[in-house]
């Protein structure tokens, strides 16, 4: 059986990078999962999602000429479970509730993410304008 897009196949995972996995598929061929294609979240160590040896179900999203194949854990899972419809009423699942959660602190992340930064520069600028005798300072 050849290696298809959109294909799902089992695999284990080889090796690991800071970039992402690499996964011998059970052809024999080795496909590599991206850091971003591991989880539904944002991944910033991938040793807390796998190991090696770990069997993973992936799906091959895409095959590049050269024989590299991009794989995808992520997406692999989203077939798997069912779409519920959207609604605006109360919710009694707290997982919904998590779900749900994590996607409307995105935007809330990033903001505090950008002024947590914002923050941090400004403070290294001070200090490093003070020791480099930066505006208005003496020179004797």
């Amino acid at each position: 059986m050849s290696i298809e897009v959109g294909s799902k196949v089992q695999g284990k995972v080889t090796g690991i990078t800071n970039f992402g996995a690499f996964v011998e598929l059970s052809e024999g061929s080795t496909g590599l999962v991206h850091i971003s294609e591991v989880a539904d979240n944002y991944v910033k160590d991938i040793n807390e999602h796998l190991k090696v040896g770990d069997q993973v179900e992936v799906k091959v999203i895409n095959v590049e000429k050269d024989g590299k194949i991009g794989l995808s854990i992520k997406k692999a899972k989203e077939t798997q479970q069912p779409q519920r419809p959207r609604h605006n009423g109360p919710r009694n699942n707290r997982n919904d509730q998590r779900n749900q959660n994590k996607t409307e602190n995105f935007e809330q992340k990033m903001n505090r993410f950008l002024k947590d930064s914002e923050d941090r520069l400004s403070s290294l600028k001070r200090n490093t304008e003070s020791k480099r005798g930066g505006r208005g300072a003496r020179r004797g």
